[in-house]
């Protein structure tokens, strides 16, 4: 069976912590991008304490992509119907091979021209199969391309970096481009084993997710 992990808001918020100096540091981000729907609350966590004394937030955009399909499941990520299921609809979803966009930039708004000449942080709950980073990465990167050339801003270099809250430990099936990697321009808060991770913002019962979480800390310790 796999193993299931119960992660809190708790847990969530000071993960974003530890990490905001790095970011900071090493990715100096003046624009966040959000993959939906598990990067926006760590987008928004990260924010704020990436702000800076009489500076302005840093902007979220978002996108939406889906890879998980669905076996009866509402949930990606999520536990099989044994009833201890954390609050969440007690159905199966396994990633899939083909990435689907719910929701993208708008190419002939100003959306895209802001990220022009940008460095931007692209932030994710996990990287599992890293499928649904690697399209996002290169279709942002098209995108904005594209833009910049219409707009004829030559010379304007834009900068992807990538956070992710874990990073599962197994082949991944997509692959991110190799300056990112050789520039440590990609960040995971934590490496996991290939386990089935419960985010808070799954679940329906937040009061049993945490339950479960306070019950797995109280046996892994044991």
């Amino acid at each position: 069976m796999v193993q299931k992990v119960y992660v809190t808001y708790n847990e969530v918020h000071k993960l974003c912590q530890k990490n905001a100096d790095r970011i900071l540091e090493d990715f100096q981000p003046n624009l966040m991008i959000a993959i939906g729907g598990g990067g926006y609350v760590p987008a928004r966590i990260l924010r704020s304490f990436l702000k800076r004394n009489n500076a302005s937030n840093i902007p979220i955009q978002a996108i939406g992509l889906s890879l998980y399909e669905n076996l009866g499941s509402s949930n990606a990520d999520k536990t099989p119907a044994d009833g201890t299921n954390g609050g969440v609809d007690p159905v199966v979803e396994q990633p899939g091979t083909k990435v689907t966009r719910t929701q993208w930039l708008d190419l002939s708004s100003l959306e895209m021209a802001n990220l022009v000449g940008k460095r931007i942080l692209i932030v994710d709950e996990v990287d599992d199969t890293r499928t649904t980073l690697e399209y996002a990465v290169k279709e942002l990167q098209k995108d904005v391309e594209t833009a910049r050339q219409k707009l004829g801003r030559e010379g304007e270099k834009t900068t992807f970096s990538v956070f992710v809250l874990h990073n599962k430990d197994k082949t991944k099936k997509g692959q991110l481009p190799a300056d990112m990697l050789s520039e440590n321009r990609y960040l995971a808060a934590e490496t996991v084993s290939d386990i089935w991770i419960c985010y808070p913002w799954e679940a329906t019962d937040i009061d049993e997710h945490d339950r479960l979480a306070t019950t797995q800390q109280v046996s892994s310790s044991s």
